[in-house]
Order: structure tokens, then C-alpha cells, then sequence
């Protein structure tokens, strides 16, 4: 990241001409209209020479970025970079501080359609990957490209299954571009913006692995029955108990229910949540009239998410591909539904498409501590739970706040 005094949340002034954004910095309102140039008229286009996956090496000399990696690991700005590579440099196409990197193939149209501007001259760029050499505020030239012109470019991208974007594509693109001072204020903003919300998501998770070592220390070792962390009063409670899944629980599933009944956002009519198989959003698929249990354990049957495991507090439908434990004894809760999660895709079948039926599920054995102490540690999970969900939000916000930002502070 650059240093800068910017600050993010600083509210800028609004225009309403077309070629100028609809916010604007108070020092800029009166800078005249952003000039549209052609993005081939403001940088020369290159590609990048093929590194493969084998050609990364951790004790090779030379930095690399391999155009994946644009999905997966970097953002706007790239000041740090993870990969190396033992190639020789007579082989490598180098970066120059400032380049603009595009992919130019890739799977989604919406996808390849992203921008990361290198501040680090040397790094050696892999196939695939459009490169802009540029004297405009690469920063900026990023920020611009993923945001007002994201689409844009996604229209320009080529094919279906796999899909291209070519420099002589891409060089036709039409851009606004403010004077320099402006660029850089810009940048600096966004940049700054991104700080936050890197910081925050570090915090979150930072949050996810405090809570992963404590359940490795609050449930018993495997062949254990007895946690290596315990709560004072339950000290002296002796060994937990060794029981079979279905001993304990009612073992059921879901219904079948057409997405098409499910609604985004939950009202007085539609209140009861929907859980299915996605990972997204806490497995929540949406809002339903009616529901199927109440305060139960569901855990992930088919596809790829087998095995995943998650207490359901209140009344709630959940579909077919989601088992489901019941306990008129109050064992439904944060504490089982954790424990199971623990060892239940150790008995996911991957032959074909990845399965826990209700059948395996029944006879999974676990150790189930006394009621007293499962709701002692439910308590604390869901306390620890309920800090994660906020971080979460935080994190959210500020992405929509950037997102928004960028659609107004660019024409």
C-alpha cells in the first residue's frame, strides 16, 4: 500500500455534469471536465511469457505473478508479491513500477474484467496476463477499470467456456482521466479505503483461528474422553461419555422446495429461514412461509460441502440436502453441532458425488459431555460466534461503502 494522509470516509463534493463524476473533492470541483482518451492512446500493451505452476520455486531469484493469482490473491494494488521463480531472467517478461496487469483469460466474462496495478519493478509476469505500461497513475488506472468500467470490459471478452481478452480489444476502450493531482488524490482515497478493510478483515480472521485452536483444546483429543481445556466448575466432572450419533438424536432431513418460493429478504409473511447446501452466507438460501424444525443441528448430505456441520437456533426450513438432528432434550446446540463438525467429514463418502447420509450420521461416535457443561460451552461459542458475525458486518460495510464510493467517484 502507499502512504498517504488520505481519508477514506471524507465526503467529496457532488457534480452532476456527464463527464465529470458525481462526487468530486473539494479542491477539484472547479478543474474542468475529466478528458476521455482511449486506453490505447495512454499505454502501450505487452504480454506476459509463460510461467507454469512447476516453474514457481520459494528459493528462486526472481519475483512472479501468474495471472490466476489476479483472482485469487491480489487486489488494486500489488507492493508485496508471494510467488518466485528459478527461471532465467532471458526467459521472463519484467515489470516496470506502475504497470497495469488485466488477465486475459479466464473462466466468468465478469471475472476476467479486473485491474492490479504493480508497484514493484523486476517481478517477473506470466502468460495470460495484458500488461499496460502507462504514464497516467497505474493506481488509479486500476481503481477506474474495476470500477465504472468493469463492464465495460466484461463486454469486450470472448468466448464461453473459457473466456479471452485481447489487447486490440481493450486499446479501443474509452476512459475518462482527470489531471494528475486528481488521479493521485483518488488513489490515495481508495488506497487508504483498502487499508481498512484490510486491516479489519485480518482482525476477523484472526477471530476464525482463536476459534478454531479453542475447539481443538475444549473437546477431547481423538480417543480422548476428557478436553484438555476445561471451565473451572466442570473440573472434577469426570470423563465424557462415548455415544453413538443416532443414541442421542433424532436423525431426519429436509424437504425438497423450488428456490423459486424462496425470497431474499425476510418479512412478516415470509420470516422462517431457508438452509441449504451453499457455503455462502451461513449455508442461508433465503425466506420462506413455512418452516420444518425448530432450534436443530443441520449438516450439509451431497456435494461438495458434505459433512458441514451447523446449529439452527429458532424455526427454520431447511431442503433435502440437509440432514437433520433433533433433541427433545436440549442437546440440539452450539456445543454438538461444533463437536460433530470436528469428525463428521471424516466420514464423508468421496466415491462419486461426496455423501453423508443419515445412515453414517446415526453411527458416528462422539464424546457427549453432561447437559451443564454442553451449555457452558455453547454459551461461550455462541458469545465468540456472535464476535465473528459483527466482525463479518464490519468487513461487509466497508466493501459496500468502497463499492458505492467507486460508483460515484468516477464519471
Amino acid at each position: 500500500m502507499s502512504n498517504n494522509n488520505s481519508d477514506p470516509n471524507e465526503t467529496p463534493y457532488e457534480l452532476p455534469r456527464t463527464a465529470t463524476p458525481r462526487l468530486r473533492f473539494a479542491e477539484f470541483r472547479d478543474a474542468g471536465e475529466w478528458e476521455e482518451k482511449s486506453l490505447g492512446g495512454i499505454a502501450s500493451f505487452y504480454k506476459g511469457k509463460g510461467i507454469s505452476k512447476a516453474d514457481i520455486n520459494l528459493k528462486g531469484e526472481t519475483l512472479c505473478i501468474r495471472y490466476g493469482e489476479l483472482y485469487t490473491i491480489y487486489n488494486e494494488i500489488i507492493n508485496e508479491v508471494i510467488s518466485k521463480t528459478g527461471l532465467p531472467a532471458s526467459e521472463l517478461f519484467l515489470s516496470q513500477k506502475n504497470d497495469v496487469l488485466i488477465p486475459s483469460s479466464g473462466e466468468t466474462k465478469l471475472d476476467i474484467a479486473r485491474a492490479s496495478c504493480v508497484l514493484l519493478d523486476g517481478v517477473a509476469l506470466g502468460g495470460d496476463l495484458n500488461i499496460l505500461r502507462t504514464n497516467e497513475n497505474g493506481i488509479f488506472l486500476s481503481y477506474l477499470l474495476n470500477g465504472s468500467l468493469k463492464i465495460e470490459i466484461a463486454k469486450k471478452a470472448q468466448g464461453d467456456t473459457v473466456v479471452h481478452l485481447y489487447a486490440n480489444q481493450l486499446k479501443l476502450l474509452k476512459v475518462l482521466i482527470p489531471k494528475p493531482l486528481e488521479q493521485q488524490r483518488i488513489a490515495d482515497c481508495l488506497d487508504s479505503l483498502d487499508e481498512l478493510i484490510a486491516t479489519q478483515s485480518q482482525k476477523l480472521d484472526a477471530l476464525r483461528v482463536y476459534k478454531s485452536g479453542l475447539l481443538q483444546h475444549l473437546f477431547p483429543a481423538e480417543g480422548e474422553t476428557v478436553p484438555r481445556l476445561r471451565f473451572p466448575e466442570f473440573q472434577e466432572a469426570g470423563k465424557w461419555e462415548i455415544k453413538e450419533v443416532g443414541e442421542v438424536f433424532k436423525v431426519t432431513r429436509g424437504e425438497v422446495l423450488s428456490m423459486n418460493l424462496v425470497q431474499d429478504t425476510k418479512t412478516e409473511k415470509i420470516p422462517y429461514p431457508v438452509y441449504s447446501s451453499q457455503t455462502k452466507n451461513n449455508g442461508l438460501a433465503g425466506f420462506y412461509s413455512k418452516y420444518l424444525y425448530e432450534d436443530a443441528i443441520t449438516w450439509t448430505t451431497d456435494g461438495a460441502n458434505a459433512g458441514d456441520v451447523n446449529y439452527r437456533l429458532g424455526k427454520f426450513f431447511c431442503t433435502n440436502v440437509c440432514g437433520v438432528l433433533i433433541s427433545e432434550d436440549g442437546f440440539a446446540n452450539a456445543c454438538m453441532a461444533a463437536l460433530i463438525n470436528n469428525v463428521s467429514r471424516n466420514h464423508v463418502s468421496y466415491v462419486g458425488n461426496p455423501k453423508l447420509m443419515n445412515g453414517v450420521m446415526s453411527k458416528i461416535e462422539i464424546p457427549f459431555p453432561s447437559l451443564p457443561e454442553q451449555q457452558r460451552i455453547a454459551d461461550f461459542l455462541t458469545s465468540l460466534d456472535n464476535l465473528i458475525a459483527a466482525q463479518v458486518q464490519k468487513v461487509d460495510l466497508l466493501k459496500a461503502h468502497k463499492k458505492g464510493l467507486m460508483q460515484q467517484i468516477f464519471p
